[in-house]
């Protein structure tokens, strides 16, 4: 019974060091146990969903498809054609006696422009000279030792001589008469004075001589006039470089000038420049326009509106179902018999007819308020 009693009071003691030990531990957290039909869930309303009392006076109308040509409107200035441009120059350098055109004015193709008295040309006419001089001299010289030949009186190879000078004395004279040509001179009328004339027909743009002025031989910069053949012209614009994707050589663009706005003119894109300005990031665009009753004149501003060469297939929707609000573009879609969706959508170009283009947002074949704005208010006024 004593040994009972001695087991009895150990297990006694370990019980209360176990009692003890768990006691110094944090309890493990119990799962929860919370009845799931007890919960209650709160509904948030949908603030792009609009009830409005009498639907019936928003008409709805279809979104459509169909080809959309991409346009671009820049501006620009008139331009002459490079290729039609041709400077005045003079290899002759003098002293202009005599202007006989002014700038703006029409000349054609050979007209006198201005005379000059040039000493070049003198010095050209007496090179001339002498060179027919000494020719006429060492042709009599052959002619002689020819007949001394047939005579006995020389030998062959003093014929050789001869017949050596007089071939280089030709040889002189022909160039001399081509550099006297060169200078502007004329060697059947040997005068100092030469006429500049036109090389081609069109309008003085440029004019950097007048009377009395001294011209140079070897520097003839600036051009002594400058010619321009306005029948065709270019339209030079300026395209940002967000938009040069737009913009294809062989596009049409329609061109309106300032000075003459209902009178549109048909181009074509020939070139689009290589190298952006800098401070701009722009690229120039060239469009040669006709211009056969010279209405546009050189320096005048336009805007041109370019048009890609093929369309594509675009949604569309009329512009009033389109309503902008925070930066954005929404529609309003019917959800049932008087809610309405406001949905977000990205708009493109607007077009002449009052449609606008839907980039992303809607499917052909939908439905949408026609008159946004119209709608909003109604919504706003409840």
């Amino acid at each position: 019974m004593k040994f009972r009693l001695d087991l009895l009071c150990g297990a006694c003691v370990a019980a209360a060091i176990l009692v003890a030990a768990g006691c110094g531990k944090n309890p493990e957290a119990k799962p929860d146990t919370t009845d799931p039909s007890q919960v209650r869930v709160v509904q948030v309303p949908d603030t792009n969903v609009i009830q409005i009392e009498h639907p019936e006076r928003f008409s709805l109308v279809t979104v459509a498809e169909r080809p959309f040509i991409d346009e671009l409107n820049v501006n620009g200035s008139v331009a002459a054609d490079v290729s039609l441009s041709v400077p005045v120059l003079s290899l002759a350098g003098g002293r202009a006696v005599e202007v006989h055109a002014r700038l703006g004015e029409h000349v054609t193709k050979g007209q006198v422009l201005l005379r000059i008295d040039s000493p070049d040309v003198s010095s050209a006419i007496s090179t001339y000279q002498q060179a027919v001089a000494d020719e006429v001299l060492t042709r009599k010289q052959l002619e002689r030792s020819q007949t001394l030949l047939d005579k006995g009186a020389i030998a062959t190879k003093d014929l050789e001589v001869a017949q050596d000078a007089e071939q280089k004395a030709r040889v002189t004279v022909n160039t001399a008469e081509k550099q006297l040509r060169l200078l502007g001179g004329d060697p059947a009328n040997p005068t100092p004075i030469i006429d500049i004339k036109a090389p081609i027909s069109g309008y003085i743009v440029e004019q950097n001589i007048t009377g009395g002025t001294a011209v140079k031989s070897t520097d003839n910069s600036p051009n002594l006039f400058t010619i321009a053949d306005l029948s065709r012209v270019w339209l030079l614009c300026d395209v940002y470089e967000n938009n040069l994707a737009q913009v294809h050589t062989g596009d049409t663009a329609d061109v309106r000038l300032n000075a003459y706005p209902d009178r549109p003119i048909r181009g074509r894109v020939s070139n689009i420049g290589t190298v952006l300005d800098p401070s701009l990031r722009s690229a120039k665009v060239r469009i040669e326009i006709p211009n056969p009753n010279g209405l546009m004149r050189i320096g005048m501003f336009a805007t041109a509106t370019f048009h890609a060469q093929t369309g594509r297939m675009r949604v569309y929707v009329p512009a009033t179902a389109i309503i902008r609000l925070h930066d954005r573009d929404w529609v309003f879609v019917p959800q049932d018999s008087n809610r309405f969706r406001r949905t977000e959508i990205q708009a493109g170009q607007v077009g002449a007819d009052g449609t606008e283009e839907v980039i992303s947002g809607l499917s052909p074949g939908g439905r949408v308020v026609e008159k946004a704005l119209q709608l909003e208010s109604a919504a706003t006024s409840q």
